[in-house]
């Protein structure tokens, strides 16, 4: 695996800056995407001021820097600025899909009590500002086409002068960003969920804590004051477009997925009322946005010459309409050309492939011509990530984060760490090696043979849709050595790409024919991440050339709205480009199931049930084991018992097999 997007030898950028000093520091991972603190593949150079020039990390190579030089015409850039978890990142791309400049900077979180998370807009567009200004120093302005913005769906409120408006109990009105991965509002999605509404059919038949209508309803029931002031509720994607042009248009993306508006009946007044929200169809939707554009679309009429000046770009440069950040990573690797590459979704088209982005979360990305609806699963979204294609958005609520979580709580952390830092390599490029030094002659996925994780520490999205559900382990020793973190962090690997492939047969089963899988993020950069999902999936994973595929898909909407492209999908086709293919191991397979993260005990039964399912030994709170007493119960033990059932059913059963046999493999929070 690269240690640097497109396995390039750093150089002369071709923004003629100095050459860059090799450095034994390695960058650290961005946890905010989902990538640990120093996580394999981070490597490269930290984006900081280096002799004076522009505070920018140079990635781009001595190849394409000749291929660009030799070309008679001047070179067009665009700008992709994506906002994170954790921090911001710009870079500057150029119309091959080349990422020639990137910055980064970390934004703020609060956590004032559990389940509570907030952030501040004005850091986060001072951070956007700084480092734009950064990628772009020392370029000719007039080669800088446009703009483009991703961002986590978090909910920014603002009063009706455009001010921020406190989002906490504190009355701190800095802080008035709810994250994406804030879950105050579970009452309020029970209660969104209890009402059955036919909206809830596009977001796989029960909304998410994630979304912003529980987060809107919890704020008029506990910020009364908040409530009264607030003008305009953005998504945090249309906040940052708003801040750049001065228009209130939102986003096709932010509102179809996150908002319960559809692409030809718009917003459904009806929805509203029966929540309790039928003030914000009395200002004819002013708050929330009655003037929506297509993902790539120009706004307005581009950047204002306040927002040029704080972002170092020129003024009246064009300005597209955002893309939630996951979604710009499926637009940036999923239309890419693959021929030559021996891989099953060649000569198929584009509703072969879905498009993984793994960050701090998971998102599974997959399009198709016609409306597909998949139980457990969000959409269909008409046009909500690529043009004249319908959506569907599976998703892991932790994944980048449970794997820090579980590393970093292990009593052996200290001493990873010590090690580690003596070998000069991250924490996770380190497990990995430890994992092949103590595997032996069997493959690495055979060591958690007695050893499972279940990873819902953070509620199920996809496809079970339970946030109640909690983590688990099975299989804990007394050993609290390096080898036994080493193990969970496997398992934990494991049952993350074991969730994936619940995801995506439950995809399959109601109708989506996938063969092949784009991934990009953080954790695309971790080879043992990258194999366990090829492995356990079956199916070919394939690697941008660009690591930072989610930055290239947020320059590729710059690059419509300027008109330098026909279409998004002319721009993906150009933009996106093939880096590593790695194909699934089969010879690792075991009695018929994707590696031994099953012990053979498990496939017959879950863990501490007997044959009939009855609990024997097992301590769990009966509100958690209800739905896996009701798996059990459900799943056929033998080979025929699918005999007479429906497609669906047979899906339901296999699914459940597969989540709860396959999966089951958890560590407790307290784990130490």
């Amino acid at each position: 695996m690269p240690l640097s997007p497109g396995g390039t030898v750093p150089g002369r950028s071709r923004l003629s800056f100095p050459p860059l000093p090799f450095s034994s520091r390695r960058r650290r991972g961005r946890p905010g995407k989902g990538e640990p603190s120093g996580f394999p593949g981070s490597g490269g150079f930290q984006g900081t001021s280096l002799l004076g020039v522009c505070a920018a990390r140079v990635v781009s190579g001595w190849t394409s820097l000749l291929r660009m030089h030799s070309k008679k015409t001047a070179v067009r850039y665009y700008v992709g600025i994506d906002v994170g978890s954790a921090s911001v990142r710009a870079a500057l791309v150029d119309g091959c899909g080349t990422v020639v400049a990137h910055a980064e900077q970390p934004i703020q979180i609060w956590e004032p009590q559990p389940d509570h998370y907030e952030q501040s807009s004005a850091d986060i567009w001072a951070a956007c500002c700084s480092v734009t200004k950064k990628v772009v120093c020392g370029v000719d302005a007039a080669q800088i086409r446009g703009v483009g913005f991703d961002a986590t769906c978090s909910l920014v409120v603002l009063d009706k002068q455009f001010q921020p408006l406190a989002v906490n109990c504190e009355g701190q009105n800095h802080r008035n960003v709810i994250m994406w991965m804030d879950h105050r509002a579970v009452s309020q999605v029970e209660l969104i969920n209890a009402t059955q509404h036919r909206v809830l059919n596009y977001v796989g038949g029960a909304m998410s804590v994630e979304m912003q209508p529980p987060k809107l309803l919890w704020i008029k029931e506990n910020l009364q004051e908040s409530w009264e002031k607030a003008g305009y509720f953005f998504d945090l994607p249309d906040f940052l477009s708003w801040k750049a042009t001065g228009v209130t248009a939102r986003s096709l993306c932010t509102v179809v997925c996150k908002w319960t508006y559809t692409s030809d009946k718009g917003w459904d007044d009806s929805f509203w009322k029966m929540i309790g929200l039928e003030c914000l169809v009395k200002d004819k939707y002013e708050k929330i946005g009655n003037h929506v554009l297509s993902p790539g679309e120009a706004v307005g009429k581009g950047l204002t010459p306040e927002a040029a000046k704080e972002l170092g770009l020129p003024e009246g440069i064009a300005v597209a309409a955002s893309l939630i950040d996951a979604h710009a990573g499926g637009l940036g690797v999923i239309g890419a050309d693959v021929k030559g590459h021996n891989l099953p979704c060649e000569n198929q088209p584009i509703t072969s492939r879905v498009a993984m982005i793994c960050g701090t979360s998971s998102c599974h990305m997959g399009v198709s011509e016609k409306p597909i609806f998949v139980p457990g699963v969000w959409g269909p979204y008409f046009s909500a990530m690529v043009p004249g294609l319908w959506l569907n958005e599976g998703g892991q609520s932790a994944t980048g984060k449970l794997i820090d979580h579980v590393v970093r709580g292990h009593v052996a952390f200290p001493e990873l760490q010590s090690k580690a830092a003596a070998s000069a390599h991250s924490i996770y490029t380190y497990l990995n090696s430890h994992l092949d030094l103590i595997k032996k002659s069997l493959p690495v996925g055979f060591l958690t043979v007695d050893l499972h994780v279940w990873p819902d520490f953070h509620g199920n999205r996809s496809p079970l849709t339970d946030l109640t559900l909690k983590g688990m382990v099975v299989g804990l020793t007394l050993s609290r050595g390096l080898d036994e973190l080493a193990l969970i962090y496997l398992a934990t690997i494991q049952a993350i790409a074991l969730g994936t492939r619940h995801i995506l047969e439950t995809m399959q089963a109601a109708g989506h024919d996938i063969n092949t899988l784009f991934l990009c993020g953080g954790l695309s950069k971790n080879p043992l991440f990258v194999q366990m999902h090829a492995d356990i999936t079956g199916k070919p994973v394939v690697l941008s050339r660009e690591v930072e595929s989610v930055l290239v898909g947020a320059a590729i909407l710059g690059a419509c709205a300027s008109g330098d492209f026909a279409s998004i999908q002319e721009a993906m086709v150009k933009m996106g480009k093939i880096g590593r293919v790695v194909q699934p191991n089969h010879e690792h397979k075991r009695r018929g199931t994707t590696m031994s993260s099953a012990a053979p005990s498990i496939l017959q039964r879950g863990p501490g049930f007997t044959s009939d399912g009855e609990d024997k030994h097992m301590v769990v709170p009966k509100k958690q084991t209800a739905p896996l007493r009701k798996k059990i119960h459900e799943t056929p033990q033998g080979e025929d018992s699918s005999q007479g059932k429906s497609q669906e059913q047979q899906h339901v059963t296999q699914g459940q097999k597969v989540q709860f046999q396959d999966l089951v493999s958890f560590m407790s929070t307290g784990y130490n």
